[in-house]
């Protein structure tokens, strides 16, 4: 099943093209069609739309394909975290379905994550596409307890796995771009002001994500479970600076 209708309530282009590239839209719903409108809805916001695990347990691999075809950068939060072969194997396969950005626990250590850049790589570079993305998750925006020395670990983990661009919470980006100041970062748990946190204990402000230097800002339910998605963009996102 597909959903063909499309939406006028939003511009064409909703943001400058600098900021639009840097927002990756959570999709975290369990149906495609359902997906699909809010991507189609919320397009002139998003550059990259983000498929996790409960979107693809409901539609399969078939979520990247569709999201790839509307236009969309596909950012596949898998969390790969097992041994290195099956970690290595799974990820050629999402390299293959055309995944623009793949995460992986970085807790898993450095020959899994290698096996997982290698793989991603692999599986791209055989079905002809570009280069993707691998992106090392450090610790989890939910984690209260991790330590500074737990998260400047995972970060040499993933550096040391040649993993491409690393996953944390705005607080932790000052020691990453101390540790790595050209990696690409990317920091979910995005919120507007006083808004509630869900489980997702360390949050911040869009702009606050881009003042702090992160390169891609994951936002989901700030916008997607709102009565009005278009105007909870808008009123997230309309003014932005970089």
């Amino acid at each position: 099943m597909s959903d063909t209708t499309t939406s006028t309530s939003a511009p064409t282009e909703a943001l400058p093209a600098e900021i639009r590239s840097r927002l990756v839209l959570a999709l975290d719903v369990d149906d495609m069609v359902a997906a699909t409108r809010l991507a189609r809805e919320l397009q002139p916001w998003f550059a990259t739309a983000k498929v996790g695990l409960e979107l693809f347990s409901a539609a399969g691999p078939d979520a990247i394909a569709s999201l790839a075809q509307l236009g969309f950068d596909v950012f596949y939060d898998a969390k790969l975290h097992d041994i290195p072969t099956t970690v290595g194997r799974a990820a050629r396969v999402l390299g293959a379905l055309g995944a623009r950005y793949v995460t992986m626990h970085a807790a898993g250590g450095v020959a899994m994550l290698r096996a997982g850049v290698e793989g991603l790589r692999e599986g791209a570079a055989r079905a002809d596409l570009p280069e993707p993305v691998a992106l090392a998750i450090t610790v989890l925006t939910s984690d209260l307890e991790a330590s500074e020395h737990v998260l400047r670990q995972r970060v040499t983990t993933a550096l040391d796995a040649g993993c491409d661009g690393l996953v944390c919470a705005v607080p932790d980006v000052a020691i990453i771009r101390e540790m790595a100041p050209a990696t690409t970062v990317v920091t979910p748990g995005i919120r507007a002001a006083r808004a509630p946190v869900d489980d997702q204990a360390r949050v911040a402000t869009p702009q606050e994500a881009l003042d702090s230097g992160v390169d891609l800002l994951v936002i989901g339910r700030a916008v997607t479970r709102s009565e009005n998605p278009t105007e909870a963009a808008a009123s997230l996102l309309g003014n932005l600076t970089l």
